[in-house]
């Protein structure tokens, strides 16, 4: 009783003083000062080595993380591309006194977590166990074994995700950026391919690691549970007698943009959405007094959902999910880029408009609510950031890296807060270009290139390797389409002996994101098909076309073939489709070479007799149809399916293609799987009961 009259008091009190003061709830109370932020300073020591030691105590939770990391700066690589990433992978593959399992035995046992990377490593434990995890960090880092077979292990992991990813429009646009925007000879525009990896050896991975992991230029970081002299006296334990290569931080040459606005173009022809980034070059270090107005221009342009390029590509024409602007700062030249994904018919439309959106904010003021807002985000995400205390770790090493004043961060919302409309245009001029910038565009070229043309500004072409195509991979090629077509006739057989192929009988095993399914095909003259593919003894896919109509099954869902679907079935008019190219009913285009497999091959467009429009390439030396590509709509979204064919093999007198490499690409991303023939039998094993 008596704590509720306690309560009914001071209700009271409240409502008295509320009732003494007017309040007007119309208006928005009036922002107070940008605060000065509280940020303690780190404890910091230098070892005489050259590691310098920074402590951020905080005993709130009884865990502390420690972070080494070395600033050699940015590495070039040259031919040996992935050798760093390569590096920093095998000091996790055991050290010379422990295996792999051993090591990472014990520090599960101690519910740890250490990471390895090529400029050093991390470790969090809780405080009783954190001594020991350190000390096992520093042995990897210190005393890695470099197996053998666990650099082959690595390397055979990177090969097959560069090869998932050779007909990614995304990850290629990744490479070409940079390589594009600062040449392939600059630490930031090289990047890894089948070939820098392959030139990688395990010596190779010795001698960078005794180049580069050295307590030169090193910055090792606790945070937590733990006093400033009990990690010192941890850290000259671990790291007081090591010795390694000095390192001197490089001097990279200067690169200029383009004297004028232009476009990159490299085509990947199973895109179904275009890769575009337009982007410049630009020089801000952190402690440029224009580094707080260019974090606000930058938001305001494409930081958010609430920037903007999202509002205009978006929410006001639908042409993407989302476009996004950004800008780096930091001690070596740096990017400003507007990026964003879209479908092959709206690329052209999608350039206008985020190069309009970087010139409105070059010249018009952004308004008054904008800053207003954009400011408010600032303090809001910066107070965010604050109760993290590895972040105050990264403000302090962040000071000393950059060359910031003392108080950086602490009247970091000071400087956010003063930034003027004037000032965001002056900087968005500065350093958005629009006059000079590099326009990269990946994509299907064949759909896209008509339109971009139109744009009026220069257009170049370039591979996935970032290599300017040569002029006779665009040129008009002066060969007749028969003749492609009889060539690759005469190369798999002869025409006589194609035409006594009447069935097919093949079997073959495919690979699917790890999954082994096994494959049966049935073909019948003139277009009768059947493919089944079963796990085990369990269907998964049951395709059938009887010639007239036909149906899928999967997963025991029964779904019959569309009007449009059975008469590209009808198109086919033998086992080998090739034999009746040349007899009027289909319309035949050479529409040049281009690379497939790194080789040169006739880019075939072939039109059905229903209509329907799917590309083939033949190889210029051997003849061979080497791919084929296919578009479809589905649910309103265009469905590009690649086939890539090789290991040619004889059946009698026959060569066909036995792997057989699919690529099918959506909005949503690639899928890709490969299938191995392993029996193929011509004229048996097939009956007309099979396409029921």
């Amino acid at each position: 009783m008596k704590k509720n009259l306690i309560l009914a008091f001071g209700f009271l009190c409240c409502m008295a003083a509320m009732a003494q003061t007017k309040i007007d709830r119309s208006k928005r109370p009036k922002s107070g000062p940008a605060p000065v932020i509280a940020i303690g300073d780190p404890t910091i020591y230098k070892l005489p080595n050259g590691i310098t030691i920074l402590v951020v105590e905080n005993h709130k939770l009884p865990k502390v993380s420690a972070l080494y990391s070395i600033d050699a700066g940015p590495v070039t690589e040259g031919s040996k591309v992935g050798l760093m990433s390569i590096m920093g992978q095998m000091l996790g593959e055991g050290t010379s006194d422990k295996s792999k399992a051993t090591f990472d035995e014990a520090v599960d046992q101690m519910g740890a977590d250490v990471s390895l990377f090529s400029a050093g490593g991390s470790v969090s434990a809780l405080t009783r166990y954190f001594d020991n995890a350190f000390a096992l960090m520093a042995e990897a880092i210190r005393k890695p074994a470099f197996p053998q077979e666990s650099f082959d292990k690595i390397k055979s992991q990177v090969l097959t995700g560069l090869k998932a990813q050779e007909k990614s429009a995304k990850a290629i646009s990744e490479n070409v950026v940079g390589a594009l925007s600062y040449g392939l000879d600059h630490p930031f525009g090289e990047f890894e391919t089948e070939t820098t990896i392959n030139a990688i050896t395990l010596d190779d991975i010795k001698k960078a690691y005794a180049k580069y992991l050295t307590p030169s230029r090193g910055y090792l970081t606790f945070v937590g549970d733990i006093k400033p002299e009990q990690a010192k006296a941890l850290a000259e334990k671990a790291f007081g007698d090591w010795k390694g290569a000095a390192l001197v931080l490089p001097q990279l040459k200067t690169v200029t943009n383009p004297v004028k606005t232009e476009i990159d173009l490299v085509d990947v022809p199973n895109a179904v959405q275009s890769e575009i980034t337009v982007t410049n070059l630009v020089n801000l270090p952190m402690n440029n007094p224009d580094y707080f107005p260019v974090l606000i221009a930058n938001q305001i342009l494409g930081g958010g959902g609430d920037a903007r390029l999202y509002k205009n590509l978006r929410e006001k024409h639908g042409f993407t999910y989302g476009c996004y602007s950004s800008i780096s700062a930091g001690r070596f030249q740096t990017t400003f880029s507007a990026q964003t994904s879209v479908r092959n018919e709206k690329t052209d439309s999608s350039i206008v408009e985020i190069l309009k959106e970087i010139n409105r904010i070059r010249t018009q003021k952004i308004t008054a609510e904008e800053l207003k807002n954009t400011k408010a985000l600032y303090n809001g995400i910066f107070a965010l950031r604050l109760e993290d205390p590895a972040r105050t770790a990264a403000f302090a090493s962040n000071i000393l890296i950059n060359s910031l004043p003392k108080d950086f961060y602490r009247t970091y919302l000071l400087k956010v807060n003063a930034v003027t409309i004037e000032e965001v245009q002056r900087v968005a001029q500065k350093y958005f270009s629009y006059n000079n910038a590099r326009i990269v565009v990946v994509g299907k070229a064949e759909t896209i290139e008509p339109g971009l043309a139109n744009l009026g500004y220069g257009l170049k072409k370039y591979d996935r390797y970032a290599k300017a195509v040569s002029a006779k991979t665009v040129a008009a090629v002066k060969v007749n389409a028969a003749d492609i077509i009889n060539k690759y006739i005469a190369a798999i057989g002869g025409e006589a002996a194609l035409k006594k192929i009447n069935a097919l009988a093949i079997t073959g095993e495919m690979s699917v994101q790890g999954m082994k399914l096994n494959v049966t095909q049935k073909r019948m003259a003139p277009n009768m098909e059947l493919m089944e593919m079963m796990m085990g003894a369990n269907p998964v896919v049951h395709v059938v076309f009887d010639g007239v109509t036909g149906y899928q099954m999967q997963m025991g869902q029964k779904k019959e073939m569309t009007v449009e679907e059975i008469a590209e079935k009808k198109d086919t008019k033998g086992i080998i489709p090739q034999l009746f190219y040349n007899d009027g009913s289909y319309k035949l285009d050479v529409a040049g070479i281009d690379k497939v497999a790194g080789k040169d091959a006739y880019k075939l467009k072939i039109t059905g007799p229903s209509g329907k429009i799917s590309t083939e390439y033949y190889d210029l030396e051997s003849g061979y149809l080497v791919k084929q590509e296919n578009t479809s709509k589905e649910n309103g979204q265009d469905i590009t399916q690649t086939i890539e064919y090789s290991n040619y093999k004889k059946s009698g007198a026959i060569l066909f293609a036995f792997t057989h490499a699919f690529s099918i690409q959506t909005p949503a991303g690639n899928q890709d799987f490969t299938m191995e023939i392993k029996e193929l039998k011509i004229n048996e094993g097939v009956t007309a009961a099979d396409f029921k």
